[in-house]
């Protein structure tokens, strides 16, 4: 297919799931774009394709910048708010010959599970809801839940999101898709509107492995103007001590026994244990690992993470950033409290209470630092199961382990993503709990990939799919690409070979 003909499809996708409300800001300049396709199409023909994203359409989350669309974070309190700029990630995209198709709706400054608490309304799944109604809807994974359904319904070829705390992988496994992590550092945050400085990671949601390494390879990169970029003679240092490992042949696929919690769903465990076989039969070994810590993650997190989001927050006052009421700002004696109060979500809110007072004097001790040390309990326990040393320690205290892992492979979400319906009824807690396998991978910063895995065809299910996840060592992205190339080849012959999934 052209690349014409892949964009105007794409366009035309737009308005056949509007409904779905993928987008804030749906694609414009539709004449301009095209024709900068059809250049596109010409280079490619003549073999002076700028990259492999040059005339592709590709979607931004709307918490990342953009100067050619509104950047709203789905909240009313930015709803009119235009950045004069474009995030690093943007600029690189646009140099590469992409074409920004349209700024995608998220949970309100990415705080949710579901895209459910958005100003502009919730995300609809199409391809899940109960007894597989596509009508019903189901959840589409939050946050960055727009991106995920506008590359599940070709709305678009990718899709950049954001990830705090699973939130490109959690909506990629709950629509089918790929959604990629990069190790923190890799890609650049600046013009990305923050909600936790030290977890936020640029992410990529694509239809598969090779199309997100595609915008990955493109928007990586040293950056001067983000202080968490890491830098190039760093990048190399890593690369160098990569390519020197040991690791020849098969891989040492870990398998962590916490995962295997009472919750999770009895499909998720059937597919997660046959995607292990089907590893196992290619010739990789798979050993158990022990991540102790585990269980104290997802605790730490929601401890942290709201902890940072209502110091970056405390700026939303109408006076220097976001929309400000008109009319009696002031009430009980603080200037901007009627818009704060009206400007920001439920959710948003409960977690700026959170923040300030997990940070306050009287609870810092209990629950910030606890959380920070249960936050280095995990990066110790990854260190401890992979064989490659993490490079970002200090060269004493790097050592390799013959008996580590390579990569470590686990669900991505507990369950099947829920109905729409139930979410009304859904407590706070219920939805925390979703994050729980993608959590620790995000409080490491480790590079983690979730690959969609076919159930067997007598399962029934609403979505056909489960989301399988890899994590390896800081740095090691490239291994994960491979593993999950290897999960999609054998899902490719599974497809043409009805019985073999």
């Amino acid at each position: 297919m052209s690349l014409l003909r892949e964009a105007e499809r794409c366009i035309a996708n737009q308005g056949t799931y509007k409904a779905l409300n993928a987008f804030i800001s749906p694609f414009r300049g539709e004449s301009s774009a095209l024709a900068a396709v059809k250049d596109a199409d010409g280079r490619l023909s003549a073999g002076t394709t700028k990259s492999p994203l040059d005339g592709k359409l590709v979607a931004i989350k709307d918490n990342i910048c953009t100067a050619q669309y509104p950047t709203t974070c789905a909240s009313a309190i930015l709803k009119h708010f235009t950045s004069p700029f474009d995030a690093t990630v943007v600029s690189k995209l646009a140099g590469a010959g992409a074409i920004i198709s349209g700024k995608t709706n998220l949970d309100e400054f990415g705080m949710g599970s579901h895209s459910t608490h958005s100003f502009f309304g919730p995300v609809t799944n199409k391809t899940a809801g109960l007894a597989g109604a596509a009508s019903a809807g189901g959840s589409s994974g939050g946050s960055s839940g727009g991106s995920a359904v506008a590359v599940a319904t070709g709305q678009c070829y990718a899709a950049l999101g954001t990830d705090t705390g699973g939130s490109v992988r959690l909506p990629a496994a709950y629509t089918g898709i790929v959604g990629f992590k990069p190790s923190y550092g890799l890609v650049s945050r600046w013009g990305v509107v923050a909600y936790a400085n030290s977890l936020d990671t640029v992410g990529v949601l694509a239809k598969d492995s090779r199309s997100a390494r595609a915008v990955f390879d493109i928007i990586q990169g040293f950056d001067q103007q983000d202080p968490t970029s890491l830098k190039t003679s760093a990048r190399s240092r890593i690369q160098q001590m990569i390519d020197k490992s040991s690791r020849q042949g098969p891989l040492r696929i870990g398998v962590p026994a916490e995962y295997n919690i009472e919750e999770l769903s009895p499909l998720v465990r059937e597919t997660w244990i046959r995607t292990l076989k089907h590893l196992q039969e290619e010739g990789h070994s798979i050993q158990p690992v022990s991540l102790p810590s585990t269980k104290h993650a997802l605790s730490a997190y929601y401890v942290l993470a709201p902890a940072e989001a209502s110091s970056n927050l405390a700026k939303y006052d109408g006076v220097r950033y976001g929309t400000r009421e008109s009319q009696n700002d002031s009430a009980g004696g603080t200037l901007f409290a009627k818009t704060r109060g009206e400007g920001f979500g439920d959710e948003v809110k409960r977690r700026i209470m959170l923040g300030s007072y997990s940070l306050s004097a009287q609870a810092i001790d209990n629950y910030f630092l606890k959380a920070q040390k249960v936050r280095r309990l995990v990066q110790q326990d990854f260190d401890s199961a992979f064989a490659l040393s993490n490079p970002l320690l200090p060269s004493h205290k790097q050592s390799s382990r013959s008996d580590g892992v390579d990569v470590i492979i686990c669900p991505t979400a507990p369950s099947l993503p829920p109905a729409s319906e139930s979410l009304k009824t859904q407590t706070p807690l219920d939805a925390y709990m979703n994050d729980v396998f993608t959590v620790p991978a995000s409080f490491a910063g480790l590079p983690a990939i979730s690959v969609p895995v076919a159930h067997n065809v007598e399962s029934g299910a609403p979505l056909d799919t489960t989301g399988v996840q890899i994590i390896a060592q800081y740095g090691d992205d490239n291994v994960v690409f491979k593993v999950a190339e290897v999960i999609e080849e054998w899902q490719s012959i599974a497809k043409d070979t009805p019985g073999q999934a």
